[in-house]
């Protein structure tokens, strides 16, 4: 086990009433990558000295514990504790709580995260009542964007006594046992000696005997914890066997009941009522117990229900209630389930994927009625697949670009025996290179090839009329690294959201089976804004290989073919596409940005594909339009440096070695906070910034972005972050894993 250094010193006595007090976080972790950074994020809230992190880093086979270590360098009140191998989520708790040092201690999943101002409020109430243990209510932030507040919030909102044992108030009993909507005394829990150790439930056998036996108990109103409720569900909650672990969970807490003797007989029936009302739960909500189990863990539930019903207890005053407690107790699984019939019920289990598939053809089939191709594309359907068939597009069928085209020629290379055919507009048909064979969107061909093809690669999704078919392979290669928020990730930003359908989004993404991944940033971005049931391919962007092999020669060819003068410094501009804009608007003033550079230099302005390219009345000798050219790659390999905003073309062209990028950033803020961003570019930049208009002139004017070391720096800083994978074979890696069914690494080695 290794870890690195924490913040607060071991030896901290318990707290004196009315004392400040500091607070461990334990935050167990593994395979949370993508949500890893907003749970530290939230929890590292400044000017908290008297705050330590535990991350107890779960032999996560993840990024999580690269991500943990860069997070513990630059905050000394992160300690990082790396598992040799993968302990369970209960024993990582149990881990991190020996080795914290806090007066208290809490315990917080690592896929979710805190509200503004919630540390705050625990420390507060904390300092101020001294208690064993601090209850706090929590939300669920569901996968579609809603956030719930829990089902417990009603029993915060009576706040007397301010302190109490749970024999004066066993109603929190019904708070949801769990380890993150709670902080205990550090030394009050070491002494109780409970211990999450393993199982499903682990949480049960420390949150309640805590509760039993503190003497003081505080509750505060307010949701200090939004748990994720992740679509696929956490690795470790998937339905199965171990579910029955709840089972052995109680009897450890009855168990220690029976050892309180008289001093716990009068909290029996409020504990028997809690473990039966959460056995319903998990047996009632969808996903936690298979539809086959049902039966057994019914009887399991029977048979706890006679071992544990205290004397004289009575059936609860609710009805229905009632009925299922009387089910219960004759262990009769069918009674309960009509029970449960007049209710809402739990939820309905997915449906079959050959009954998905049917519904999914009749919807295409529908969609393919108005071109007047219904029939034939039925018919296709049901012919068989073309094992050797590649059908490849890229943004929005406009011709051959991107990833797409890189993974198109490597696999001519490596598997000829596939054919591979390019979907394009009609009007994009003309810009097709020579010799490549194509479909035209919304043609008979087209209709034939969709609907038996074997493989599909695109840098965005196919039309929602498009059937995937049992056997059928979809790779997701997307356009560039995500710097601006991504996918679900965009709910949070009503600007560029407007206008989408987060549910029909995810499940277009629903069809990949294997996204394509530039650099961790992207892993981390995809996996948070598409969770959804695909293979993550960290093989670097194929794209980019170009880049990565490009040549002196190839740069003077490419550099005559767009006729930039020789001797002159060619400066690519990219400005980003801004959904507060609705057309082609550079942040400055080009033909005073090119004419204060001089003679020496060339701007090759290359306007958002968002925007139709027009004429503009720019200096010829001073800025070439190079909108409407095919190949961005061409214009990277072309030019001396990079002038961007926020483009995610920075994370190509940082592949160029020695390369300036400069960033033009006077709308920062702004675009920060209508798009969403991933991390500061400004605070992690490829190169020098520049906030207006006069600044950006003089760092081209001074040379800087060639002669400043600390702009090399950065450069170099950066280039290793997010170009880690780019060693120009992610093409190749692509078609080893996906069409030949090749083990790669993944991700590969350092380049």
């Amino acid at each position: 086990m290794a870890e690195t250094p924490g913040h607060i010193p071991n030896g901290h006595a318990d707290p004196s009433p009315g004392a400040p007090v500091s607070l461990s976080v334990v935050v167990p972790v593994h395979l949370a990558q993508g949500y890893l950074r907003q749970c530290l994020d939230s929890i590292l809230v400044p000017d908290v000295p008297d705050l330590e992190v535990i991350a107890v880093d779960d032999a996560s086979p993840d990024h999580s514990g690269r991500i943990l270590d860069e997070y513990a360098e630059r905050d000394p009140r992160v300690r990082v504790l790396h598992m040799q191998r993968s302990v369970g989520p209960g024993e990582a708790r149990d881990i991190g709580l020996d080795a914290a040092a806090g007066d208290y201690v809490w315990f917080v999943d690592s896929d979710g995260c805190l509200p503004p101002d919630a540390l705050g409020a625990i420390l507060e109430r904390l300092s101020e009542d001294q208690p064993d243990v601090l209850l706090f209510d929590h939300a669920r932030e569901y996968w579609h964007g809603k956030v719930k507040r829990s089902a417990d919030h009603a029993l915060f909102r009576d706040p007397e006594p301010a302190v109490f044992a749970c024999a004066e108030r066993p109603d929190v009993l019904r708070v949801t046992p769990a380890p993150w909507n709670r902080a205990f005394r550090r030394r009050f829990l070491l002494d109780l000696g409970v211990r999450f150790g393993g199982g499903d439930f682990e949480e049960v056998g420390v949150a309640y005997p805590a509760l039993l036996a503190a003497e003081r108990i505080s509750l505060l109103d307010q949701v200090c914890f939004i748990r994720r409720e992740r679509r696929r569900g956490a690795a470790a909650r998937a339905a199965g066997a171990g579910r029955f672990d709840v089972f052995d969970q109680y009897d450890k807490v009855f168990a220690f009941l029976d050892a309180r003797g008289a001093a716990g007989e009068p909290l029996r029936p409020p504990m028997f009522d809690a473990m039966i009302r959460h056995l319903q739960t998990v047996l009632e909500r969808g996903g936690l117990v298979n539809h086959e189990d049902g039966p057994r863990f019914f009887e399991r539930m029977a048979q706890t229900y006679a071992r544990y019903r205290p004397a004289g207890h009575e059936l609860p005053r609710d009805e229905r209630l009632a009925k299922k407690y009387a089910a219960i107790e004759k262990n009769d699984f069918k009674g309960y389930q009509r029970q449960l019939a007049g209710t809402s019920g739990p939820a309905k289990p997915a449906k079959a994927a050959a009954s998905m598939f049917r519904k999914r053809q009749r919807a295409a089939v529908n969609a393919a009625k108005r071109t007047g191709l219904k029939q034939y594309y039925k018919a296709q359907l049901r012919l068989p697949i073309d094992e050797n068939l590649a059908v490849f597009a890229a943004y929005w069928y406009r011709g051959y670009a991107c990833n797409p085209a890189a993974i198109y020629e490597k696999l001519k290379e490596l598997a000829p025996n596939i054919h591979g055919v390019w979907v394009v507009k009609q009007e994009n048909v003309k810009s097709l290179p020579k010799g490549v064979d194509y479909v035209v969107r919304g043609s008979k061909d087209f209709w034939r090839v969709m609907a038996r093809a074997k493989y599909f690669v695109n840098n965005v999704n196919f039309t929602d009329d498009i059937v995937k078919r049992p056997g059928q392979v979809h790779v997701m290669t997307h356009h560039g690294t995500p710097l601006k928020s991504m996918g679900l990730d965009q709910m949070k930003y009503p600007a560029s959201a407007k206008g989408m359908d987060f549910k029909l989004m995810i499940r277009r993404a629903d069809r990949w089976d294997f996204v394509v991944s530039a650099n961790p940033l992207s892993t981390e971005a995809w996996e948070r804004g598409f969770p959804c049931k695909y293979e993550m391919l960290e093989i670097g962007y194929p794209r980019n290989d170009r880049l990565v092999r490009a040549t002196a020669e190839e740069k003077a060819e490419l550099r005559r073919m767009l006729g930039v003068p020789e001797g002159k410094k060619a400066v690519l501009y990219t400005p980003t596409h801004r959904e507060y804009q609705r057309s082609f608007k550079p942040t400055f003033d080009i033909r005073r940005f090119a004419r204060e550079l001089g003679d020496e230099y060339v701007l090759l302005l290359r306007a958002h594909y968002f925007y139709k390219p027009g004429a503009r009345q720019w200096d010829p000798e001073r800025v070439i339009d190079v909108s409407a050219h095919r190949s961005v790659e061409d214009l990277c390999i072309a030019s001396d440096a990079l002038l961007t905003d926020y483009s995610s073309i920075m994370f190509d062209y940082a592949v160029l070695p020695d390369r300036p990028i400069v960033l033009f950033v006077p709308d920062w803020e702004t675009y920060r906070l209508t798009r969403g961003t991933n991390f500061d570019v400004t605070a992690f930049p490829p190169g020098a910034v520049a906030f207006d208009e006069e600044e950006l002139i003089k760092t081209f004017r001074s040379g800087r972005p060639w002669q400043d070391e600390e702009v090399a720096r950065a450069r170099a800083a950066f280039r290793a972050r997010f170009c880690p994978w780019d060693d120009g074979h992610a093409a190749e890696r692509a078609v080893r894993r996906v069409f030949l069914g090749e083990d790669v690494p993944n991700p590969p080695s350092p380049a």
